[in-house]
């Protein structure tokens, strides 16, 4: 009797790791949750995290770890455009039957349009938008938090910290906005200097929460940044449906903050998403899965 297979996908993102396993018809046995895994961070970092994901997904399935010498698995991760960093993740050894890793951007789209063409905004610690129109990829931003990411949970912490500085100094008016950012440090800038210089971008997103608090208060400066952020995911928006995509999404865990704060005539442009990441991650294992089942029946008739 054949070994049972299964299929897992990973979402790897700033903030966390997310695995899903099922069997080889898709349906979910396990889950799993981890840290930050952009492989940014390294290739060590990443790894250590996605094995604290997938072994949580595992075990919450009660399938045994050896199991992963008889699973496919794909891997969405931020920081996989770039080549450098993607060639040292890759030189990792793994325990998987088979694995492909891909941005996760990709899995995002192909799991918010079930495999169909369409474009999205991911909005979490970071911002990308990336589409699948006729066989091609667009992209619009992505670059990462250093020079790009506008909109994201990280660069709207970063913001906020911003303001709460000139607002310190006397430069802006920061609000109520500024002193509950400063709050976080000590209540001053000194703590904050400190904190940046080895303040990864998962750091600053945490602070998103309180610009929210502030938001919801009424504080208009609070408000003016997500207006602000939202305006830059507009701008990805309509450059994503100027290269064709038929059909656009908010994903992430800002989604529905940035949603609500984008101008009607983008807002009117999204469409829900059908599938989340890993359901994307999971649509490419099954396709190489059935890759591998048709390549090993053609060697059996030769």
């Amino acid at each position: 009797m054949a070994a049972q297979q299964y299929l897992l996908g990973v979402d790897g993102g700033g903030t966390t790791c997310r695995a899903r396993l099922t069997d080889r018809d898709g349906t979910v046995l396990g889950q799993g949750l981890a840290g930050p895994c952009n492989i940014r961070l390294g290739a060590g970092v990443a790894w250590a995290e996605i094995h604290r994901a997938c072994a949580a997904a595992f075990a919450e399935a009660r399938v045994p770890q050896a199991a992963q010498a008889q699973t496919v698995a794909v891997f969405g991760l931020a920081g996989a455009a770039q080549a450098a960093h993607l060639d040292a993740f890759l030189d990792q050894l793994h325990p998987f039957a088979a694995l492909d890793v891909t941005g996760d951007a990709v899995i995002a789209c192909l799991g918010a349009f079930g495999g169909a063409d369409g474009a999205i905004l991911i909005t979490g610690t970071g911002s990308a938008g990336f589409g699948l129109v006729n066989g091609r990829q667009v992209t619009a931003g992505g670059w990462g938090f250093e020079i790009s990411d506008h909109g994201s949970g990280a660069w709207i912490g970063r913001r906020a910290l911003e303001l709460a500085v000139l607002g310190w100094d006397g430069l802006t008016d920061a609000g109520v906005l500024g002193p509950a950012v400063l709050a976080r440090f000590g209540g001053s800038p000194f703590g904050v200097v400190d904190w940046a210089g080895t303040a990864r971008p998962a750091d600053y997103a945490a602070l998103v929460p309180v610009v929210l608090e502030q938001a919801a208060a009424g504080d208009p400066v609070a408000v003016a940044l997500l207006t602000e952020a939202a305006g830059h995911a507009a701008r990805v928006l309509r450059r994503l449906r100027d290269q064709g995509a038929p059909r656009l999404a908010l994903v992430g865990g800002l989604a529905g903050v940035l949603a609500a704060h984008l101008p009607p005539q983008e807002r009117g442009w999204l469409s829900d998403p059908q599938g989340d990441a890993l359901s994307g991650a999971l649509i490419l294992a099954k396709q190489s899965l059935a890759k591998q089942s048709l390549g090993h029946r053609q060697e059996e008739t030769r």
